[in-house]
C-alpha cells in the first residue's frame, strides 16, 4: 500500500517486473492441421426484415367539380329578333309564347311600336315599317295567320316562283307607315293560302283555298315560306287563269328550268278529269309561248355571253321586219313564233317567207326556236357562230 499525499489515502501498488524479465504470455489455441475442416457453430436462421410502411399521408378532401355556368336566357327582344330574322321580319304570338315571351311583354311592345299587328296574332317588327318592309313579309304573315298547316298557293306562289309578274305594292297605308293588311285592303292583291281539311280560317287580305287532301311532295319551302312545288302551282293556276295567261305562265316555268314540257304532259295525263287538268291540256296543245321582248333578251344574252358581234334588233328589210340582223355578214335570225311548239302551217309559211327574203336581198335566214334557246343554248351559239363565219362580208345596203 502506498500513501497518496494528494488525497491522503492509501492506494494499492502494482508490482513491476524486474528489468530484463519476460512477461508470460497466455497459451494460444492449437491450429488445425492443413486440410482439416473447422467445425462451424450452428447459426439461428434470421427472419426476413419486413419494411415498415411509411405513414399514410393525411386524406385530401375530394375536390368539388366547378358548377358550369348556365347560359343566359335570351331576352324577349332577342327572341323576337331571332324569329323575325328567319321569317321575313314577321313573328306569330304562338311562337313567342312558346319561347317564354309573355302576353304582357307582347302587349307592351305593341304599345311601344316595337311590334306592329298585321293579322290577329301576327306581327311585323316596327323597325321594318315603310320602305324597309321585306318584300315577302305579307306572304309570310298570311301563312302564319292561317295556322301551322297553311301554305302559299295559286297566284301568290306563282309570283314567288316567277311564273307571274310581281304584284304592285300599291295600297292603303296605316298611320304608322306600313301597308294596311287588316280591314280594308284597297288595291292590294289578296294573298292565296291553302289549308287542308274543310275548316276555313277567314283572314282579312287572304284568299283561302280548301284542300280535301294534300299529297306527298306537293308542298316545299322557298325562303322559309311553305308553298306548292312548281308543277302543283301550275295545276292550281290552271283553275284561276285564262288560257293566254296560263300558257304564258307554263312557258315561263319551262323557260326557268323548274319544270319540263314532258313532265307537264305526264302530270296532265295522270290527273285527267281532275280540276285544272283540262285547261292545262289546252295550254300544252296550243304551244307554250313567251313574249317578243323575252325572246330578244334571252337571245341577246346568248350572243353577248358568246363574245359574238351584237346584231341590230327588229330591223326592216325589203318590206318585212326581221328579229336580228348582221348587215355586213348578210345574216338574219328569226325566233320561231316565240313558242316552244309551232303548228305545221306556220312552219311552212315562215320558210316560204325566208326563201323570198334570201332571193330578194341575198340575206340568209337562221331560225332559232325557244327549245333551242332554253334546252340547247351552247349548240345554238355554235351554229350561229358558224353561220356568221360562212356569211358574205358585203353589207346590206
Amino acid at each position: 500500500m502506498e500513501y497518496d499525499e494528494r488525497r491522503s489515502t492509501l492506494r494499492p501498488v502494482t508490482p513491476t517486473a524486474p528489468t530484463g524479465a519476460t512477461t508470460p504470455t497466455a497459451p494460444t489455441a492449437p491450429t488445425a492441421p492443413t486440410g482439416a475442416t473447422t467445425p462451424t457453430t450452428p447459426t439461428t436462421p434470421t427472419k426476413p426484415i419486413t419494411p415498415t410502411p411509411a405513414p399514410a399521408a393525411p386524406a385530401t378532401p375530394p375536390q368539388r367539380a366547378p358548377t358550369p355556368l348556365r347560359p343566359r336566357a335570351p331576352s324577349a327582344d332577342e327572341v323576337i329578333a331571332g324569329l323575325a330574322a328567319r321569317q321575313h321580319g314577321v313573328v306569330a304570338r304562338g311562337q313567342l309564347l312558346a319561347e317564354g315571351v309573355t302576353d304582357r311583354m307582347i302587349h307592351g311592345r305593341l304599345e311601344a311600336g316595337v311590334l306592329i299587328s298585321l293579322h290577329r296574332g301576327v306581327y311585323l317588327l316596327g323597325s321594318l315599317r315603310g320602305a324597309l318592309e321585306p318584300p315577302r313579309a305579307r306572304e309570310m304573315a298570311a301563312v302564319l295567320a292561317c295556322g301551322p298547316e297553311a301554305f302559299l298557293s295559286h297566284r301568290s306562289m306563282g309570283r314567288v316562283w316567277g311564273f307571274l309578274p310581281p304584284s304592285s305594292r300599291k295600297g292603303t297605308r296605316n298611320p304608322t307607315g306600313t301597308r294596311k293588311l287588316t280591314g280594308a285592303i284597297g288595291a292590294l292583291d289578296l294573298i292565296d293560302v291553302s289549308v287542308p281539311g274543310r275548316r276555313r280560317h277567314e283572314r282579312a287580305g287572304v284568299r283561302l283555298h280548301r284542300r280535301a287532301r294534300v299529297e306527298r311532295g306537293e308542298v316545299t319551302q322557298v325562303d322559309g315560306i311553305p308553298g306548292t312545288v312548281p308543277w302543283r302551282t301550275l295545276v292550281d293556276l290552271s283553275t284561276v287563269l285564262g288560257p293566254k295567261a296560263l300558257n304564258r305562265a307554263a312557258a315561263r316555268a319551262v323557260d326557268l328550268g323548274l319544270v319540263r314540257a314532258a313532265e307537264l304532259e305526264r302530270i296532265v295525263a295522270r290527273r285527267a278529269g281532275r280540276p285544272g287538268a283540262p285547261a292545262l291540256r289546252v295550254a300544252l296543245d296550243a304551244g307554250l309561248t313567251l313574249t317578243r321582248s323575252e325572246a330578244e333578251e334571252r337571245f341577246l344574252a346568248l350572243v353577248e355571253g358568246g363574245g359574238l358581234p351584237s346584231p341590230e334588233v327588229n330591223v326592216g328589210v325589203a318590206g318585212r321586219e326581221v328579229d336580228f340582223l348582221w348587215r355586213r355578214e348578210r345574216l338574219a335570225v328569226e325566233v320561231d313564233g316565240y313558242r316552244f311548239h309551232g303548228a305545221p302551217g306556220r312552219f311552212e309559211s315562215d320558210r316560204r317567207r325566208d326563201a323570198e327574203l334570201t332571193a330578194a336581198t341575198g340575206i340568209n335566214v337562221l331560225r332559232v326556236t325557244w327549245r333551242h334557246l332554253v334546252e340547247e343554248p351552247n349548240a345554238t351559239l355554235v351554229r350561229l357562230a358558224q353561220s356568221l363565219a360562212r356569211a358574205s362580208p358585203s353589207p346590206v345596203p
